[in-house]
């Protein structure tokens, strides 16, 4: 375990949570101000690790928003139906309802994807704050897409390196979430299909990760969606390996911090009918995937 920060009102504690990726930092209150030193030292351990953990937070959504411009721009979901009317750049995530209609998103991603592939410059993360959550279901499952690309036997790699995905939210919003109202005009507007490589470089650390999901990848370019999606399930099933993966069970007051660039994450069901889950979502905006020579 490794402290950081020599101040006696902020010293933090990092411990691992899995050998490829994850780490749970202890001894930080995100409610308060945050030193440009100790902000620094998240930032890198997020580079580094992909994912953190910062449990026992009380955010407000201004908090939560203003913790999370430090990682950059804000983008607001395209749903903005489910987004905070006073904070648009919180995204609901929630199986409440209030005065027979739903407050956030429902139903769950329960496939492993990457938040905004769909969009030109995706997102680079995500921080998901929790409010309220059942007890024993409805955690987060986290797959390191780098430790998976490295895994890959290096034919695979390679015919990988030379392959374009295209990402279409439109087409997976309605083959998968039927049970939500329609798309607007305007989203469908706002969401045309893109392309992105399907293995992308990260622009900080330099590592290659696959870049593919089972929400939001139509098809390779220049092939087949039935085909397409044949092979985008052999490599999901590479990845969900449990050497791969990190499941996390929720707590109020756990702030989680994803890298979209090299993570997939989906939720785990529970009992949405009578248990209570409540999450807000600020998502930081990304840049163009690009895969580097090597």
């Amino acid at each position: 375990m490794a402290e950081i920060g020599g101040q006696k009102k902020t010293r933090m504690k990092v411990r691992p949570l899995t050998p490829y990726f994850g780490g749970l930092i202890d001894g930080i209150d995100l409610s308060a101000t945050i030193e440009d030193t100790i902000f620094d030292q998240i930032l890198r351990e997020f580079v580094q690790k992909s994912l953190i953990v910062i449990p026992g937070q009380k955010l407000t959504p201004k908090t939560q928003i203003d913790f999370s411009k430090r990682f950059g721009a804000l983008e607001c979901h395209v749903l903005n139906q489910y987004c905070l009317e006073e904070h648009p750049e919180i995204l609901v995530v929630s199986n409440l309802q209030k005065n027979g209609r739903h407050i956030g998103a429902y139903g769950g991603s329960k496939k492993f994807h990457t938040d905004l592939a769909y969009i030109a410059e995706p997102s680079l993360g995500s921080l998901f704050y929790c409010l309220e959550c059942p007890v024993g279901e409805g955690e987060t499952s986290f797959i390191s897409m780098s430790a998976v690309y490295e895994a890959l036997p290096v034919e695979k790699r390679d015919w990988l390196e030379d392959k374009q995905i295209v990402f279409d939210y439109g087409w997976h919003h309605d083959r998968e979430h039927a049970h939500r109202p329609p798309m607007t005009p305007e989203q469908r507007a706002k969401t045309p299909p893109v392309t992105h490589p399907a293995v992308r470089t990260h622009p900080v650390s330099g590592r290659r990760s696959l870049y593919v999901s089972e929400f939001h990848a139509r098809q390779f370019v220049d092939m087949s969606e039935e085909q397409s999606q044949s092979i985008f399930d052999e490599l999901i099933k590479f990845a969900t390996q449990p050497e791969f993966g990190y499941t996390h069970s929720w707590t109020p007051g756990d702030l989680v911090i994803w890298d979209n660039r090299c993570l997939l994450h989906k939720a785990m069901p529970f009992d949405e009918a009578h248990a209570r889950r409540l999450m807000h979502r600020t998502t930081v905006k990304g840049d163009k995937p690009f895969l580097n020579a090597q």
